[in-house]
């Protein structure tokens, strides 16, 4: 497959994991700046080689507004988390950024999904905590989230990763249902 057909398969399934996510996330999960989720090309070494959607998911007046398009290169903070995540398991290509809450952690604990966390007080200075955070927590593999409670003026966000994005949408469904139940 050459990289035009590549590109085309990755925005493609972005889309339909959008779609996914579009059909059942609680504004609960979704972050101040919005949530989003990105799926890298395979080898991505860049975040030009990430989709993710322009603006991200976002929450007006209790409702959860549809995304702008999708593109290559759309959200540097997605695509941080996946070629981090990349760099120990090259089969991790897709993430979706979400707000943290203590109960969303019991939750996705609940759903029996690996999390590991990392302070952002602790975060050395001159790095990003997409880098730093995400690569503290591939050491020995990649969990299925990566979470931080945020920090002064930063809000925790959990990221949630996959293979591919219906993968990573579905898991955020489940987590979404389990604060409803």
């Amino acid at each position: 497959m050459g990289r035009r057909e590549e590109e085309a398969d990755v925005k493609e399934r972005l889309e339909l994991a959008v779609q996914i996510l579009l059909e059942g996330i609680s504004p609960a999960l979704l972050p101040r700046a919005g949530a989003n989720i990105g799926y890298a090309l395979p080898g991505a070494r860049v975040p030009g080689d990430v989709a993710a959607i322009m603006g991200g998911i976002v929450e007006r007046g209790g409702k959860v507004l549809p995304p702008d398009a999708t593109a290559f290169g759309a959200d540097a903070g997605v695509a941080r988390v996946i070629l981090t995540a990349m760099r120990t398991d090259p089969e991790i290509r897709s993430a979706v950024v979400i707000r943290f809450s203590p109960k969303i952690l019991g939750v996705a604990g609940d759903l029996l999904l690996e999390t590991c966390g990392f302070d952002r007080a602790k975060e050395p200075p001159g790095v990003s905590n997409m880098d730093w955070g995400v690569a503290s927590c591939c050491r020995d593999g990649v969990p299925d989230a990566v979470f931080d409670r945020g920090a002064q003026g930063l809000e925790g966000l959990v990221r949630i990763l996959g293979e591919e994005p219906v993968a990573v949408a579905k898991k955020t469904l489940q987590i979404s249902s389990g604060l409803e139940g």
